[in-house]
């Protein structure tokens, strides 16, 4: 018989309209890293949120190796050894870095707060595993992936025995994933055991020793990652064929949509900008890429091009009018989309119902309002059309509560809304993230749909697939600077890695000295 150091045992957990999960066996190995595959809004973070005390569930039980254990909230997790990184971060923005890395466990002597001792863990474990962080930074000044780090050195702090990591990947860029993935293995070789959320086929493929998939609440099956496929994988979370490739047409690019000359954003964390005399077009009929690795300005950027910063000069031009002073609404009316890096800070109100968040960009139209009352019922309507065409799943339908939605299906009401809207511009930064295989084959459709109907398309990714499958032309940003203009049909990923990592410019400059 196999010696588990966690076994969850036909677990429910229901909600109001849905049940999340539905009598699911779950088995976690010593030393093992199991992935755990679904849909979005299959009941995968539920049920490691089970794990983690955050939620009761209606039936089953919960042992740890062998003994059934009660798991009422995450102290008694921690207590038992077991951590999670959670998809959302759960971090006070106010607080700095190492604030938040110790709160809850602050080491104090005689009630006095011994910060150096923290100072000095927390910096040896970011060392260790190479998650470089300023301990002083606040949150509210860094990108999300340096939030991401933060998160997974909350848990190395509390040397937790078993951890759980909720889609840790998806706000990384390539070469951040892939010294993630080591830091499992290590995790793994030094006898942790590892419950691993993602949508990412090819990680599983990487790092898993087994992979359970669930799917609509119920768990399908639980395979050893050796003996198996990323289509067969896909096969069972999606219970269909999944295309990887996008398929599009040669782009026919028409007239100038945006224009963004000389622009500088100032930074908010430094005494310089962040971002520095960026120029280029966007035209009608184009997918446009900038690619870079976190943190290199795409934030300030997008924050400037949105309205949601001022730039410090420079001019953005839309559809021939000057929009560098322009509100967020009055970009909007002119025909901007965005979908958001952040859809909790920016995308959703999270407390607001789902038809509520659908209509947050046109609510004042005449289809919606009438003599400053909103029309409610042609709001229901609208709604329920979304809902249904981009197969947000919601436990009550347009009534739901947005913040009780998977983090995959928060995201697919931000782009349902963004691409339904009427639109000249989308700027779409990280729009798939968090979603699963199908859900990102249809909103890659969506944007070159988009960009078929003579829309011009704006998109910020790091994800290196989806840039060189979805855009016609690459713009790569590094420090602030646009540091060359890539075709994705002659280039290839390493190329791309190059001028992303600032090795092509320096290059480049060495050439020029030289001359």
């Amino acid at each position: 018989m196999e010696n588990y150091i966690i076994e969850m045992i036909n677990i429910t957990k229901e909600f109001p309209g849905i049940v999340a999960n539905d009598n699911i066996t779950l088995r976690l190995k010593k030393g093992e890293i199991h992935a755990l595959l679904g849909e979005n809004g299959a009941g995968k973070s539920t049920l490691m949120s089970v794990l983690f005390g955050l939620y009761q569930p209606e039936k089953g039980e919960i042992r740890k190796n062998g003994q059934v254990v009660q798991i009422n909230d995450p102290n008694d997790a921690n207590a038992l050894g077991i951590g999670m990184v959670h998809q959302h971060f759960q971090l006070v923005e106010i607080f700095t870095v190492l604030e938040n890395i110790i709160l809850g466990v602050e080491p104090n002597k005689a009630g006095f707060l011994k910060k150096n001792e923290a100072r000095e863990k927390v910096m040896a474990l970011s060392e260790k595993y190479g998650l470089r962080v300023d301990p002083d930074a606040l949150i509210e000044d860094i990108t999300v992936g340096m939030q991401q780090r933060v998160e997974i050195l909350k848990m190395l702090y509390r040397e937790n025995e078993i951890l759980i990591f909720d889609e840790p990947t998806a706000v990384l860029t390539p070469q951040e994933i892939k010294e993630l993935l080591e830091i499992m293995r290590g995790f793994a070789k030094e006898g942790k055991s590892i419950l691993f959320i993602t949508h990412k086929l090819n990680e599983i493929m990487a790092v898993a020793d087994r992979c359970t998939v669930l799917r609509k609440g119920k768990c399908i099956g639980t395979v050893d990652v050796k003996d198996t496929t990323k289509e067969e994988l896909s096969r069972m979370m999606v219970g269909r064929d999944i295309s990887f490739k996008v398929e599009k047409k040669e782009s026919k690019p028409g007239d100038v949509v945006l224009s963004v000359r000389n622009l500088s954003v100032p930074s908010k964390i430094q005494k310089k900008d962040a971002v520095k005399n960026i120029s280029f077009d966007v035209r009608a009929g184009e997918i446009l890429c900038l690619a870079g690795i976190d943190g290199n300005g795409q934030t300030e950027f997008v924050n400037a091009l949105t309205g949601l910063e001022k730039a410090s000069s420079g001019s953005i031009i839309l559809k021939g009018k000057d929009i560098t002073k322009a509100s967020v609404r009055e970009r909007s009316i002119l025909g901007m989309s965005h979908i958001p890096e952040d859809r909790h800070k920016h995308g959703l109100v999270l407390d607001y119902k789902l038809e509520e968040n659908l209509v947050l960009q046109r609510y004042w139209q005449p289809k919606f309002h009438k003599n400053g009352f909103i029309k409610f019922k042609a709001v229901r309507e609208y709604a329920e059309g979304l809902i249904e065409k981009y197969d947000i799943r919601s436990g009550q339908g347009p009534e739901t509560i947005t913040r009780s939605m998977s983090g995959g299906n928060q995201q697919k009401a931000i782009v349902a809304r963004e691409i339904d809207k009427d639109h000249d511009l989308l700027v779409a930064v990280q729009p798939t993230r968090g979603l699963d295989v199908g859900a990102i084959e249809y909103v890659h459709k969506q944007l070159v749909a988009s960009r078929d109907a003579g829309k011009a398309v704006f998109l910020v990714s790091l994800e290196l697939d989806e840039v060189m499958n979805v855009s016609d032309r690459i713009l790569v940003i590094y420090e602030g600077e646009i540091v060359g203009e890539l075709d994705p049909k002659t280039t290839n990923v390493q190329e791309l890695g190059l001028y992303m990592s600032g090795a092509k410019r320096d290059v480049i400059k060495e050439i020029e000295d030289a001359g």
